[in-house]
């Protein structure tokens, strides 16, 4: 048997680290997919999303019914459980409803909405700064609004009509 020469050495590094490093490329661009990602509808919302949003244009993401931009400064999951009523912030853009998670905030300083009252649910996180949710929110708006909405959030001082 032969003993291996320099140059296949060499050769056999080099497709060690293209390989490894191909791994870690891949896996930079995993998002983890919602629990029903596998709803039908998330397809087309997905495909209704924008190439760019406020302050970052859309990254290469895998995983299913998902996009990120900004380097998974903002990631987008579509078939997020749905919430129940709940007393976190709501917030309305364009006419869709989006649920703060209020914890998440304290404890790690990212932006995680949820929509309310539409099936399946999207669940938008953002690790900036929380004064450009808005817009960017506005700017997601379109792929999600045509969701039908069979709940909407109410006010602290609705509810007492509500129950």
């Amino acid at each position: 048997m032969r003993k291996p020469t320099t140059r296949t050495w060499i050769w056999l590094t080099a497709a060690v680290v293209v390989v490894t490093g191909g791994a870690f490329y891949v896996d930079g661009h995993r998002v983890s997919a919602a629990p029903h990602a596998d709803d039908p509808k998330c397809d087309k919302v997905i495909s209704r999303l924008p190439d760019d949003i406020p302050g970052a244009s859309r990254d290469w993401a895998l995983g299913d019914a998902v996009a990120s931009w900004g380097g998974q400064k903002a990631v987008f999951r579509c078939g997020a459980e749905e919430l129940q009523p709940n007393v976190n912030l709501c917030v309305t853009a364009d006419g869709v409803d989006w649920v703060l998670d209020e914890a998440r905030l304290k404890r790690d300083g990212v932006s995680v909405l949820r929509t309310y009252g539409r099936s399946p649910a999207v669940e938008f996180t953002y690790s900036g700064p929380r004064e450009e949710v808005g817009g960017i929110l506005a700017t997601l708006d379109p792929a999600v609004k045509w969701i039908p909405q069979q709940r909407k959030c109410i006010g602290l001082d609705d509810a007492d009509t509500v129950l």
